[in-house]
């Protein structure tokens, strides 16, 4: 059972995209590299934001629970697209973690390799698309 459903709805790549309680509310618009305009935002960045946010997020529970103190930590995400050869498309990410120096590069990893196993978004992905773990 979950303890929070996220609802939200769109018409396409070049419509809006709304959540049911009118919190989000976004243009969307169709790449350029995918023959559109580029007017708006798309779903990939959206993913690459909400992944982003949560691993940030699951690695300060992760950080406090090993007595760590990662509050100036951030996540950019990088998520890709191409064509999977069949036809379709496929997407593919990359978690760049900035963390504190204080961390050694091996408190550093295991770090984000724990976390990489606690962030929904990384058990949603896992075995589904290459996600690549980058500590900068």
């Amino acid at each position: 059972m979950s303890i929070y459903t996220a609802i939200a709805t769109s018409a396409g790549r070049d419509r809006r995209a709304v959540t049911s309680d009118g919190k989000l509310d976004v243009k969307l618009g169709l790449q350029k590299e995918l023959g559109g305009d580029g007017d708006g935002t798309n779903p990939e960045q959206l993913f690459a934001a909400g992944y982003a946010a949560c691993f940030a997020s699951a690695m300060r529970l992760v950080a406090s629970s090993k007595g760590l103190d990662v509050s100036d930590a951030s996540v950019t995400a990088e998520i890709g697209l191409s064509p999977n050869g069949k036809g379709g498309f496929q997407l593919d990410a990359t978690l760049r973690v900035e963390l504190p120096d204080t961390l050694s590069p091996e408190a550093a990893r295991e770090l984000v390799e724990a976390t990489h196993q606690v962030c929904p978004y990384s058990n949603a992905t896992r075995g589904n698309i290459p996600v690549n773990l980058v500590i900068e």
